[in-house]
C-alpha cells in the first residue's frame, strides 16, 4: 500500500502542469515583478553600501582633512556609475530568470486553486499600497535605528575593526600606537574604487 501511495505521489510531482496553472504562474510572477526587482537592487545596493561605508573610514585616516569633501565626491560618482551601469543589467537578468528559478517552485508547491488566490491576493488595491510603501517604512526604520544607535554601536565597531587589524597585523593597529612606531596606511588603490 505505501508503495502504491508513493507511485501515485511521483506521478502526480512528475506530471505537467496544466496550461490554466502555468497561466496562474505567469501571472504571480508578473504581480511579483517588483518584488524580483527588489531583490536585484539590493544585490547590487549591499555591496556598494559596504564599500562606501568602508572608504567612508578610510577617508577619516588616509586622506588629508582639506581634500575630504572633492575625495567623497569622487567616490560617491564612481558608486553612481557603478549602479547605473550595473542596476539594469541586474533588474533585467532577474526578471528573466524568475520564470525559471521561482516559476518551477510555484508550480510544485502550490495548487491551481492556491495560484488563483495568492494571484488575488497579490491584485489587492491594499496589499498593492503596502507594497508601495515597503521601501519608505524600510528607511525609515533604518534611518531612525542608526541615529538611535550609531553612539553605542560604532565605538564597538571601531573596537571590532581594531582587534581585527591587529589580528591581522595590520599597519595603523593600536599595537603600532603603543610602541610608539608610526604608520601611515597605504592609500586605496584608484581601481579598487571603480570595480
Amino acid at each position: 500500500m505505501l508503495a502504491a501511495t508513493v507511485s501515485a505521489f511521483a506521478q502526480a510531482a512528475s506530471a505537467p502542469s496544466s496550461p490554466a496553472k502555468k497561466e496562474l504562474v505567469r501571472k504571480v510572477l508578473q504581480l511579483q515583478q517588483q518584488a524580483i526587482e527588489g531583490t536585484a537592487q539590493a544585490l547590487v545596493e549591499q555591496p556598494a553600501a559596504r564599500l562606501l561605508q568602508q572608504a567612508g573610514m578610510a577617508l577619516q585616516t588616509r586622506v588629508p582633512a582639506e581634500k575630504r569633501e572633492e575625495v567623497a565626491k569622487a567616490i560617491q560618482a564612481d558608486a553612481k556609475k557603478f549602479a547605473d551601469e550595473v542596476m539594469p543589467l541586474m533588474r533585467e537578468r532577474a526578471v528573466g530568470l524568475g520564470p525559471t528559478t521561482i516559476g518551477p517552485l510555484l508550480e510544485e508547491r502550490f495548487t491551481e486553486d492556491e495560484l488563483k488566490q495568492l494571484a488575488g491576493w497579490l491584485e489587492s488595491p491594499v496589499v498593492r499600497r503596502y507594497q508601495q510603501l515597503a521601501p519608505e517604512m524600510e528607511k525609515a526604520l533604518s534611518e531612525k535605528l542608526i541615529g538611535d544607535t550609531r553612539a553605542t554601536i560604532e565605538p564597538k565597531l571601531q573596537a571590532l575593526q581594531q582587534s581585527i587589524g591587529q589580528r591581522l597585523g595590520a599597519p595603523g593597529a593600536p599595537a603600532d600606537a603603543a610602541s610608539g612606531k608610526k604608520t601611515i596606511p597605504p592609500a586605496p588603490k584608484a581601481s579598487a574604487a571603480k570595480k
